[in-house]
């Protein structure tokens, strides 16, 4: 038998493609890495600024004194759709809104406010320019749900409930502008499962 016998060189050059192979690897596999790394930065610094932008909203509408009814009055509502049954069927389970606390109507004026004058003056044609718009208001793209449209206009839901809170947003685009409609979303559900009543005309302004 032959045996092949290589040159210190040749050698040398061998063994370097080896690691210059192996370097590239390593270079593909950290850049991997480093993508997902930032994408999850960048998702948890949205919901900082998120959570920065509502916790200031909630001091301004903390009340002087509660008794407790509303918290009652909704953990009531949310535990009744709870408990009703779920019907044999494989579409989406439908549940009622649950009633919003005295803060929770308060801090969703506030958000129907900055989010309404944001797009005033606008034409939103399509859902992914509404949720880029929402985004740059500081709602995170995760919290930001796509809706069946309305008369051909986009629309969203944003999911603003922080803790035990119930408030939720519906965005639907009209002439130059948005409708904002605040609603509570019981716990343990989707911010699209739950079931609102569409009003018949839209709004001209």
């Amino acid at each position: 038998m032959r045996s092949i016998l290589f040159t210190k060189p040749l050698l040398a050059a061998a063994l370097g493609g080896v690691v210059v192979l192996a370097g590239f690897g390593a270079q593909n596999v950290t850049a991997d890495q480093t993508s997902a790394v930032s994408t999850v930065a960048a998702s948890d610094d949205a919901e900082a600024r998120f959570f920065e932008m509502v916790n200031l909203i909630s001091q301004s509408c903390a009340p002087k004194a509660s008794s407790g009814i509303d918290t009652v009055a909704s953990a009531s509502v949310a535990d009744a759709a709870a408990a009703e049954p779920t019907p044999d069927s494989t579409l989406p389970v439908l549940v009622d809104p649950v009633p919003l606390t005295a803060a929770e109507t308060c801090a969703a004026q506030r958000h129907q406010l900055r989010i309404s004058r944001a797009f005033s003056g606008m034409n939103t044609a399509t859902y992914e320019e509404m949720r880029d718009k929402l985004v740059s208001l500081k709602y995170p793209a995760a919290r930001i749900h796509r809706m069946p449209d309305f008369s051909g206009e986009p629309v969203a839901r944003i999911d603003l409930r922080m803790g035990a809170e119930h408030l939720a947003v519906e965005v639907t685009d009209i002439n130059n502008g948005v409708m904002v409609e605040a609603f509570g979303a019981p716990d343990g559900v989707s911010v699209t499962e739950v079931r609102l009543e569409r009003r018949l005309d839209r709004p001209t302004s």
